[in-house]
């Protein structure tokens, strides 16, 4: 008998992240941004966590950036899901600081993991999960 197959978990579609997701599947990577404090948002949410203004709308990023942090996984443990993630030992998650000034959390591809170095410029690149699901990925570029 075959072994099943783990499929590693996907992000939950919510209607405040939706947006993200559609450009997403347009290879854009979009992030909210304040309308009165002009702060940007990340996670998605209705509201801005700096001031509490409603007035958010979707701004579209460079997708370039550079490592602020990183490491690199090499053994999976833990819950029976995350057993779909041995074949990608080892991996990079690291902290992408994008030139426009947010953060966010990504994984770092298209490089040996022992050449990923602070400060190595990186460019996003998407990778197709689900029909719905590109997930935001970056790559080192030539700087």
């Amino acid at each position: 008998m075959a072994e099943p197959t783990l499929k590693k978990p996907l992000p939950v579609l919510t209607s405040e992240a939706k947006p993200f997701w559609d450009a997403a599947a347009e290879q854009k990577l979009v992030m909210q941004r304040c309308q009165d404090c002009r702060a940007y948002i990340w996670t998605p949410r209705p509201a801005c966590f700096e001031c509490g203004s409603e007035r958010v709308e979707w701004t579209q990023l460079s997708g370039k950036g550079q490592i602020y942090s990183f490491t690199v996984i090499r053994q999976v443990v833990g819950r029976a899901a995350s057993e779909a993630f041995e074949p990608d030992v080892p991996y990079v998650v690291a902290w992408i600081d994008l030139d426009e000034g947010p953060r966010m959390i990504s994984n770092v591809i298209g490089c040996p993991v022992e050449d990923v170095k602070l400060g190595m410029k990186v460019a996003v690149v998407f990778e197709q999960q689900s029909p719905e699901i590109w997930l935001p990925k970056f790559k080192p570029t030539v700087s």
